[in-house]
């Protein structure tokens, strides 16, 4: 099964030359909107990809007219297996000179582990650690190759703490800040920036598509507030592997990784109490 990339651009155009390519994954709301925005400002064109085609289509248009970025659009469903193979398709037959790849999709599931839904579990897997792991690995050559590439993946300051009525979704971001901190250590020296970016509760539609608010907790920032503290990470001369957004985030995440597990699980417990 083909997928097809509608473009900003009349379809008779070639991709311009020279112009380097972001690929955003998560591409209609939240981080993966203020991404496009902040790539398309430095010069680059754009593969917005996440399942609703609409408002990654009113932002192509936005982008195309604010920075004159040719956005191509991709509606895909990544927690289908085929998915990401599918996109690294699509965009070879554009001929597209992919530079950065920022993985920013993603749900999370609040309430007692053994009361969540076993489908809803499999699609947060799928789309959390299975879509990140394969699209990290389909565009990492690109990205190798490219004059100054970017591999960005968002975990979540949940990666840092236990999480009671969160299980998956703080396992999954566990494993994403774990698989992306290792991949920055196999690739030092080869000239790509690899970042794990770690917010906290942030103002998006997460907490909506998660079905509660109930484990909003530390320091609330904008979606904005957590891309410039990205792209203050990946401006630096040595980049660290990963970041949390908000200093006391960024404290919390230290705190828990120096008290006692047992504590820490009672913390988390509470916080995250129904």
């Amino acid at each position: 099964m083909s997928t097809q990339l509608a473009s900003t651009q009349p379809a008779s155009t070639a991709p311009r030359s020279g112009r380097p390519v972001a690929v955003v994954i998560g591409a209609s709301s939240g981080f993966g909107v203020e991404f496009a925005r902040r790539f398309a400002a430095r010069g680059d064109d754009l593969v917005l990809v996440a399942r609703r085609s609409e408002p990654m289509a009113a932002l192509a248009a936005e982008l195309l007219a604010s920075h004159g970025a040719t956005a191509h659009v991709v509606p895909l469903d990544l927690t289908e297996p085929d998915a990401p193979a599918r996109l690294l398709a699509a965009v070879a037959e554009r001929d597209l000179a992919v530079h950065a790849l920022v993985n920013s999709a993603g749900f999370g599931s609040f309430g007692p582990f053994a009361a969540t839904d076993p489908d809803r579990i499999a699609r947060e897997i799928a789309l959390n650690v299975t879509a990140v792991t394969v699209l990290s690995r389909l565009f990492l050559p690109a990205l190798l190759a490219a004059p100054a590439g970017v591999l960005l993946n968002v975990a979540s300051t949940a990666a840092y703490l236990p999480g009671p009525n969160l299980a998956v979704y703080a396992a999954t971001k566990a494993y994403v800040r774990s698989l992306t901190e290792a991949i920055w250590a196999e690739t030092r020296g080869t000239g790509l920036t690899v970042l794990a970016l770690s917010p906290g509760p942030t103002q998006t539609e997460f907490f909506a598509a998660a079905g509660s608010d109930g484990f909003k907790v530390g320091q609330i920032l904008t979606v904005a507030e957590v891309v410039d503290v990205a792209f203050h990470a990946l401006g630096r001369r040595n980049p660290p592997p990963s970041v949390v957004a908000g200093p006391l985030n960024k404290l919390t995440a230290v705190v828990a990784g120096l008290v006692p597990r047992r504590v820490s699980l009672a913390v988390a417990r509470r916080l995250t109490a129904q």
